[in-house]
């Protein structure tokens, strides 16, 4: 099969790969759209340390049915589907108990991390097991359902965050997961939404998406603005989309007094906080990591169209143009977000 393969950091090169083998419970997918994740790109280069080559990268995919194991009970061949980037044994304490984004044997796809290698989903196929697959309707098309996996991650931060109806929300970072915790965020129940970023094209597509307020962090004192747009008293929610430090405190600063933060970024592995600040204001901030099985949920909003994603997508390309797509990104050019590669592309 063809497929992109991460061989050294900073370079990926389209080249032939055995098609890989399905057990009992696993399904062959034909990947018809696989999207390029900022976690890529930041394997790419090697500074996650979570890429080791050589490796085929991507876990945002959508395709065909090709062939199924001799156990798999609930696929065909033919059959449209998506499926988590999250392996699951299913067999854990926490897997028991649906918490299977914190599974003790936990896989990513296009991972390779010293302690596993598993190929993703840069190839005209990919394996999986079962249990991970969900069907797709006819209306979604690939390029939107290979968007499932990052809007899960909005979804799930949504439910981990405690918001009742009518209340304000801050979220800090509006690049693409941003932009979806926007709308999940709208969804949930947020009377008020306030965006903040230092990119003003981000921002006008928060605002188009759904945030009712957008503040420019190089322009204004973001925490004071939102005390201003909640009379006085800071939001009761915020939502972390960057994970570093600075935007971490902003995100603190900007609640009221017993407001709650859900933290989604994870670009940094330490970060300082103001601990006074949380403790006498008695704030509660939770983590929030992948999803815990909302695919159904996020297939269903974005088939009603309650969670829109052709708008954050740039380009779609054909494998080929993947290792460009990829030195395109890397370089941080203006204007670029989601990049959707289609390996099964007639050439």
């Amino acid at each position: 099969m063809k497929a992109m393969l991460l061989s050294a950091y900073k370079h990926l090169e389209i080249t032939e790969m055995p098609r890989p083998e399905i057990g009992p419970r696993d399904v062959l997918i034909a990947v018809q759209a696989c999207g390029i994740c900022g976690s890529d790109i930041h394997g790419y280069d090697g500074s996650t340390g979570r890429r080791v080559p050589p490796l085929i990268m991507g876990h945002e995919a959508a395709g065909f049915v090709e062939q199924v194991g001799s156990a798999v009970t609930r696929f065909q061949p033919g059959q449209r589907v998506t499926f988590d980037s999250t392996i699951s044994c299913g067999d854990c304490e926490y897997c028991r108990r649906g918490e299977i984004n914190l599974c003790d044997n936990r896989r990513v796809l296009g991972v390779s991390c010293g302690e596993y290698r598993q190929h993703g989903a840069f190839a005209q196929f990919v394996v999986v097991p079962e249990n991970i697959v969900y069907l797709l309707p006819e209306s979604l098309p690939f390029e939107h359902a290979a968007m499932i996996e990052a809007v899960s991650i909005a979804v799930h931060a949504a439910n981990r965050t405690p918001v009742s109806l009518g209340q304000s929300c801050v979220v800090v970072g509006t690049g693409m997961i941003g932009l979806l915790v926007v709308q999940a965020m709208k969804k949930a129940g947020c009377g008020r939404i306030i965006a903040v970023d230092l990119d003003r094209g981000k921002l006008k597509l928060a605002r188009e998406l759904g945030a009712d307020e957008v503040i420019h962090a190089g322009d204004e004192n973001v925490p004071a603005r939102v005390r201003e747009l909640t009379g006085g008293q800071g939001a009761d929610v915020a939502v972390e989309v960057v994970g570093a430090a600075v935007t971490i405190q902003t995100a603190i600063h900007s609640l009221r007094k017993g407001g709650h933060l859900t933290l989604v970024g994870n670009l940094s592995p330490q970060v300082e906080v103001p601990l006074q600040s949380i403790v006498t204001r008695e704030l509660t901030l939770y983590g929030s990591c992948a999803s815990r099985g909302e695919y159904p949920q996020c297939i269903e909003l974005m088939n009603r169209g309650d969670i829109q994603v052709e708008p954050l997508i740039s380009l779609k390309a054909p494998l080929e143009q993947g290792p460009e797509m990829f030195a395109r990104l890397y370089s941080g050019e203006p204007g670029l977000m989601k990049v959707i590669l289609q390996p099964n592309l007639p050439v």
